[in-house]
Order: C-alpha cells, then structure tokens, then sequence
C-alpha cells in the first residue's frame, strides 16, 4: 500500500539538502560556538553564518535572531519575556481564541499570575480586524500576540496593519509565524513586527530548533539561566547541526516560494473543487488570505474522527486540527470560534498538502473518501 501524507502542516519530511549541509557539524565541525580555540571558532562562524541567512529573509539584524528549540519555546519567550520584563509598565495582553496552544496556554498561565488577557473575536474567516486591536488597547497593555497564518484554517492576518497601530502606541506586537514563514513573503520593519516566532520542522528542516526574532532595544526575561549564550536571552549550547539545517531550510523555501506556492496551490485548488464537487462540505478558513497549501474542510455528516482513522487505515494521513491538538476529540477552538456548531467542527479535517504532493495522491485520496463518506455519514444518522 503506498502511503500518501497530506499533514505537512503538523510537520514535514527533512530535504536532503538540508541534511547533508548538517552532516559535517555532527562529526566535522562539533566543537562549541562558546570555545575559544579553533574547534569553537569553526563552530561560532556556522553559527553566525546561520543567523546571518534568517535575518536576511526577515529583513532583520543578524544581532535580533535567538536561536531556540521550537515554535513553542519561541511563544514562550515571547510572551513570558515580555509580561515579566515590562510588567512596571502595564499587566494587559491582547490576543485572540485562534492562536496556537503554545500562545493561549502561555496566557492562561499568566493570567494565573495576575495578568489581563483580552481575547479578541475573529470573524467568520478567522480574521482579526486591526481596528479592534486599536480599540482593544489601554494604557497597562504591554503586549499584543496575533497569529500571522492559522495552523489550523490557514487564515492570514493582516499583521502589517495591526503592526502599525501597536507601533503608533507603544506596545509591543508578537506574532506566530510558524507556519507562514517560507510560505509568504515577511519583512518584520516593514510590518512593524518587535517579536516574531518560527520553527524548523515546518520548512523541511530539522525538529527541535527554531528561532525568536526580538526587534533591538527590546529586553525579554530569559525563560532559562545559565550561561551567556545567544547574547544572555537563552542560555544553553546551542544545537549548531539543527541551527545550520533550520537557516539551509529558510535558504531553499525562500528560493523556491514562487514555484512552490504556485504548484502546491494549484493542487489545492483542485483538491478542494474535487470536495466540493462531490460532497456536502463547508470549506473554514478565507476563501482568498490563506495559506497556499492549507484546506479545512468540514464533511457535513460525518464524525472527523472517524474519517481521519478511515483514512489512516488506507494509508493517507490529515489531520482533525492543529496536530498538539490532534489527540482531543472535543470541538476545534480555533472553529468554534468561527461560529461553527458542534457538529460541523466535530466534522472538519485539516488538509496540508506539500513539496512531495502529486495529482495522483489528490485523486486516490478523493477516491477513498467516496467509499468512507457515505458509509459514515448513514452510521452517524443510526
């Protein structure tokens, strides 16, 4: 049975190239960037050589990029940095009930400690809307943390415009980028970002390492102590193989963004005018600022659970959501707060298709659900 995977969004395979730039850093070049003789003085220059390659296809310093282990250690930091470092000047965070576990799970917790959190609602898409940003602000808020491409439905944010109303006001503005970086273009002075997270594994690279970008001027209590490195914010040897194939991975994605975007998106677009054709389906998510390869489909009917493991025993992963989310059966947050009943966030599948996606793939997937809807639509009607 040749599997076919369609969950690029939970993760993606690494590129090959990526793995033989980090192979020499593994036996070759191991020393510690912290050493001062020849072996760390080797390892310090590909450290600073990869920091180098992200800020450029940020449009960063090479100064503002911290090196971390992931998207979420990469929140954290952000948002626990910023909270107990400026908490003198204000304990009021806004976000929004459609960012990733990794932010709402870090609000909640400093809520515990006596923070305000206002969640802003989004509309049908999944949209923030930067005037309500504007409105939303006080003279205690500190932080504003909006997600720049859903992890779930895809949606983009307009994070420029919301960037430029907490610049005119003096608030610090965080967004995930995870899963949109190397998707879409992101040059954070332009966009007036002061905080921004992403992460390896979703560009093809290795799991386990990411990075913060901290716009200058911009201090974050450092979430672990120890020694000095990444310029006291993180302290920890860095993982110089992974860090190396995270900045070969940016190089790739961000050379092949055009022709991937245009070949992935074309495969959704027909994925989707497939489900549509032959299904009773709600497509969530906005028909247009999306991520290219993102489809969350909801099978009016069905139990999404069911249909993912239906799918999974033809050989052909999705995913229900968000894949730290994967493991729940309750109703997805992020389509709740859509306005989606129960019964249509209990039906939907996260479609992420990727680099290694064929028509072919498309096709048999569709072929398969043809035989799985109907049975388990007259299951559920029982």
């Amino acid at each position: 049975m040749k599997r076919i995977y369609l969950d690029y969004g939970a993760t993606t395979p690494v590129d090959p190239r990526v793995v033989e730039a980090m192979l020499p850093y593994f036996t070759e070049t191991f020393g510690n960037p912290s050493s001062i003789h020849a072996f760390g003085r080797e390892a310090r220059t590909a450290l600073e050589q990869a920091r180098m390659t992200l800020a450029r296809w940020l449009g960063a310093r090479e100064s503002e990029i911290c090196f971390v282990s992931g998207g979420t250690e990469a929140n954290n930091l952000a948002l626990q940095g910023a909270a107990h470092q400026y908490r003198q000047k204000g304990h009021h965070i806004i976000t929004t009930p459609v960012e990733h576990k990794g932010v709402l799970k870090t609000c909640q917790m400093l809520e515990k400690e006596g923070f305000q959190v206002t969640y802003l609602p989004v509309d049908e898409h999944g949209r923030v809307d930067p005037e309500a940003v504007r409105e939303a602000l006080r003279p205690e808020t500190i932080l504003v943390s909006i997600i720049h491409g859903n992890n779930e439905i895809g949606t983009l944010n307009p994070i420029a415009e919301i960037g430029r109303i907490t610049r005119e006001a003096g608030v610090l503005f965080h967004t995930d980028a995870v899963q949109s970086f190397g998707k879409v273009p992101i040059q954070v002075e332009k966009m007036h970002i002061d905080l921004l997270s992403l992460s390896g594994h979703k560009i093809y690279g290795p799991k386990g390492v990411g990075a913060l970008y901290i716009r200058r001027g911009i201090a974050l209590r450092p979430l672990l102590h120890g020694g000095s490195h990444e310029n006291n914010r993180r302290a920890g040897t860095e993982n110089l193989p992974g860090i190396v194939g995270l900045a070969k991975a940016a190089e790739l994605i961000h050379k092949e963004m055009d022709t991937l975007a245009r070949q992935v998106g074309e495969l959704r677009d027909y994925l989707r005018e497939q489900l549509v054709q032959r299904f009773e389906v709600r497509i969530n998510g906005h028909p247009t600022e999306r991520l290219y390869n993102n489809l969350n489909v909801s099978f009016i009917g069905c139990d999404a659970h069911a249909l993912l493991l239906n799918l999974d025993m033809r050989g052909i992963a999705v995913s229900t959501g968000s894949a730290c989310s994967s493991g729940t059966v309750e109703p997805s947050e992020v389509l709740k707060a859509l306005g989606l009943s129960d019964a249509l966030a209990t039906s939907a599948i996260r479609f992420t298709l990727g680099r290694h996606t064929t028509r072919e793939e498309i096709d048999a997937t569709v072929e398969a659900l043809e035989e799985i809807v109907p049975r388990l639509q007259k299951e559920r009607r029982r």
